[in-house]
């Protein structure tokens, strides 16, 4: 068992469900995570503002505010890591939480070591993403280590994973990528099981950095061949 230190990776685990709430605490704080348990959005909420979280678990199926609606609430102040867990198995309704702002979905019922792996591949592409460089393209920046992206100065948030999909196609500019090498580069389990989703995340990333997201001039979509990041920029 790994004892969670000081240091660790602190952990929000909402879930109305007392039982699994519980399993969960356990489980992620024997291997390594500091981990705080909330039985609803009002409670989460509340520790939010006392406690910094690296991540949020939220159910989505609870009695008054549900997981989507506290995702919303966070989105607007935050682009603090969101994985989600839902009953529902059909797709449409994890691209909804996509659009929220969560970062991850997970359905129930699942295998801890699941949940496990996809805590850590969150939490990795933000570790990943903060060692690179300052990139600079005319009036846009991305600063990894401040997880910011700036046009004109001015912040633009994003999820983790889209900062993370923003990085991978800038750190690439020039390039075209396909769906297929964007999955294989971001090794998330997600997009390879949910290929939409990639269209969901640039949506959003054009929607935060382009003067006119109908007419993209920095995300640019190559018919047939995926998406590419201008070099030249104004």
């Amino acid at each position: 068992m790994n004892l969670p230190g000081p240091d660790e990776p602190h952990l929000l685990v909402v879930d109305d469900d007392e039982r699994l709430r519980a399993l969960l605490q356990r489980y992620l704080s024997s291997n390594g995570y500091r981990v705080t348990a909330a039985p609803g959005a009002a409670e989460a909420r509340a520790l939010m503002k006392s406690m910094e979280f690296d991540l949020l678990i939220l159910d989505v199926m609870m009695p008054g505010e549900s997981g989507l609606d506290l995702t919303t609430s966070v989105r607007k102040d935050t682009i603090v890591p969101i994985l989600m867990l839902t009953a529902r198995g059909d797709p449409a309704d994890r691209i909804a939480g996509l659009e929220l702002g969560a970062d991850d979905y997970l359905p129930k019922p699942f295998e801890p070591r699941e949940l496990l792996a996809r805590v850590k591949a969150i939490l990795r592409r933000g570790t990943s993403a903060s060692r690179n460089e300052v990139l600079r393209f005319g009036r846009l920046e991305i600063d990894p280590g401040a997880y910011e992206v700036r046009l004109a100065g001015e912040p633009r948030p994003l999820t983790s994973h889209q900062f993370a999909l923003l990085v991978l196609l800038a750190r690439n500019a020039g390039r075209v990528l396909s769906r297929d090498t964007i999955m294989d580069m971001l090794k998330s389990e997600r997009l390879e099981a949910f290929d939409r989703s990639i269209d969901v995340h640039i949506s959003r990333i054009r929607a935060a950095i382009e003067d006119d997201p109908k007419k993209p001039r920095r995300v640019i979509t190559v018919r047939g061949a995926g998406y590419v990041f201008a070099k030249a920029q104004d």
